[in-house]
């Protein structure tokens, strides 16, 4: 007999960061995380995650309005439904529910981690498999200080956790980013990779004028320099050619994948999985970007764990992330709601070779962080 949902539950826990993340959008010193589990009629539970950057400061989605949006709307729509017919499961949810990326994703990562633990197959396993697997892991540096980010990139580096660098820009002058940005590449030396992001705090002369002095300063990639609806702007700033510009906040799912690609906005697309709206939608963008010929980066909102984890699931089925992956959110929590944690090690995410997401939560660490 066919599996059907049974119950849908969230709650929203708020863990403390280990050090401000400070963001030209927000300056961060916790993470709230927004946990779905799903129920269905056969036993098997599935786990999701929703998060944002800063509650409302970088998108239009909460943890608040996630939680509340599933609660009312997705909860009622599926419960009842087959818990193995996701396509059918995706079609209903976007007839009837407008927008809601992240939440969206969440529910859908759930219901996939439930599908796959049902088939006794990593999740990755719904996507054709694994390539690989372990994926690269790039640190984001973003305290502020030259050299507390120049310490701590020297410590990550003899943990032989990170290899990867990109720094927070553009809350600054430009001028003053650039010193900051060559003074860690000095430090660091060159067999470390720098890149950068803006989060759209630059104006497009300001790009115009810093691009060249950036790749003299040692920088190797620039994410989202200008505002994210400045589509002619964006196409502009790759056309110079001078150093490779990165899409991430004009991507919000496969319709805008295809527009950038059309118009020639960008060199490397970040895919995000709750950005794009789920997995599915993440693989669509991916694939269209494969025909375009754009590089990929796996990106990240900052998750916890779950996540973390799926992403990487995805991530690792590809025959070419020329990028890498930036799946280092969890490192950046004080604390982790895994009974066992991730494995970073030798500057990768390994990845789980378990049904579904191969995780499980510490259910103590999960009730202990949950919002009252």
């Amino acid at each position: 007999m066919d599996a059907t949902i049974v119950e849908v539950s969230t709650r929203i826990l708020d863990i403390p960061t280990i050090r401000p993340h400070k963001m030209s959008v927000a300056t961060m010193n916790n993470q709230s995380i927004v946990l779905v589990r799903v129920k269905t009629s056969d036993g098997i539970e599935g786990i999701g995650e929703a998060t944002t950057i800063g509650g409302l400061n970088y998108g239009g989605e909460s943890p608040e309005s996630i939680k509340t949006n599933i609660d009312s709307y997705f909860a009622p729509l599926i419960i009842g439904q087959s818990a193995t017919r996701l396509a059918a499961l995706r079609k209903l949810i976007n007839k009837t529910i407008k927008d809601n990326r992240f939440a969206k994703s969440a529910v859908e990562t759930a219901l996939y981690d439930a599908y796959a633990k049902r088939l006794g197959v990593p999740l990755n396993a719904l996507f054709g498999g694994a390539i690989a697997d372990e994926v690269s892991v790039a640190w984001t540096l973003a305290s502020g200080d030259t050299r507390k980010d120049i310490a701590e990139a020297e410590q990550l580096l003899e943990q032989r956790r990170h290899n990867i660098f990109k720094l927070k820009v553009g809350m600054r002058a430009p001028k003053d980013d650039i010193k900051h940005i060559a003074a860690i590449r000095k430090a660091l030396g060159d067999d470390i990779s720098i890149r950068i992001d803006v989060n759209q705090g630059w104006s497009e002369t300001q790009a115009i004028q810093n691009l060249r002095p950036l790749a003299d300063a040692g920088v190797e990639l620039i994410e989202q320099p200008i505002h994210e609806k400045n589509l002619a702007g964006l196409s502009r700033l790759t056309a110079l050619g001078i150093l490779p510009i990165m899409a991430d906040e004009s991507l919000k799912g496969p319709e805008d994948g295809f527009m950038l690609a059309k118009h020639k906005c960008a060199d490397v697309y970040a895919i995000k999985i709750e950005q794009a709206g789920g997995l599915q939608n993440a693989r669509d963008l991916i694939g269209i970007a494969q025909a375009a010929d754009i590089a990929l980066y796996g990106g990240t909102m900052l998750e916890g764990s779950i996540s973390t984890i799926a992403s990487a699931h995805l991530f690792a089925t590809l025959n070419k992330l020329e990028w890498g992956t930036e799946l280092f959110g969890p490192l950046l929590l004080k604390d982790e709601i895994l009974a066992t944690p991730l494995d970073y090690s030798d500057f990768t995410l390994k990845i789980p070779t378990g049904p579904g997401l191969g995780i499980s939560l510490d259910e103590d660490k999960v009730n202990f962080y949950t919002r009252k």
